[in-house]
């Protein structure tokens, strides 16, 4: 019979640090989140876990705990680990069937992949946009009035704009009524989402991005499928090198 105290308990990883072995080089973010990823994919590894505080996971990879705390933070992003604040960080259920899938798209196997994913997100995004203009309601154009609203009352809170801006896109691909490149974007954008979040840092981001979404809006609105698209496409060209200027940064 399980008691209360056994359930709350959760289980432990100690010899998680002493499995890693150190990265040959200084490592990137990227770097560290493949590495935790191969031991989170070994099948010894509960859901309900707790991994090994930063300060033990960086000395065992000789890294930084910089780069160990960005790794922990995509993997939360992803749903693979959940971040409790004062807590630490744990495993969560049902990431045995989600890895694999998140292996498949390459994630965190460097800047090459992740500019692929930019580049089929590009072409992604201004279909969405265009199936939107055509699809969309007074209700829906007013749905995507407030999560614009929302970005611009962000003002300098960063992760509020973030969340803002992705409601945004989400809303855009919802109202397209396509579910298969919903889900496809919803997943890039998840993979992307530790790179978009250094993207706030660079001067300029937030007065243009609002611009670019007030125009795309403003295509929807107005029911145009084409101007909807240049507009998408418009955005995604200077949001893309927004990110390139941030990945050069990391480099």
């Amino acid at each position: 019979m399980t008691t209360q105290s056994d359930q709350q308990t959760p289980a432990a990883a100690p010899d998680l640090a002493q499995l890693l072995r150190p990265v040959v080089r200084e490592s990137s973010v990227s770097e560290v989140a493949k590495r935790l990823l191969d031991h989170l994919t070994s099948g010894d590894i509960r859901p309900g876990t707790r991994l090994p505080a930063e300060r033990q996971l960086a000395e065992a990879l000789g890294v930084a705990r910089s780069s160990v705390r960005g790794a922990l933070s995509a993997l939360d992003v992803l749903g693979i680990i959940e971040i409790r604040p004062g807590s630490g960080s744990y495993v969560r259920e049902g990431t045995s069937e989600f890895l694999p899938r998140a292996i498949n798209w390459g994630l965190m196997l460097g800047q090459r992949r992740t500019r692929d994913l930019v580049e089929v997100r590009t072409h992604m995004e201004a279909v969405s946009a265009r199936l939107a203009a055509q699809r969309t309601s007074d209700a829906d154009v007013a749905r995507l009035e407030e999560h614009l609203q929302h970005m611009r009352e962000a003002g300098s809170d960063a992760k509020a704009f973030i969340e803002a801006d992705i409601a945004f896109h989400l809303e855009t691909a919802r109202i397209a009524g396509n579910t298969v490149l919903s889900d496809i974007l919803h997943s890039i954008r998840a993979l992307l989402q530790v790179w978009m979040e250094r993207v706030s840092d660079i001067e300029g981001t937030v007065s243009g991005t609002l611009c670019e979404h007030d125009a795309v809006l403003a295509a929807i609105r107005d029911r145009d499928p084409e101007a909807a698209d240049r507009a998408m496409a418009e955005h995604m060209r200077m949001a893309n090198a927004r990110l390139s200027a941030a990945m050069e940064q990391a480099d």
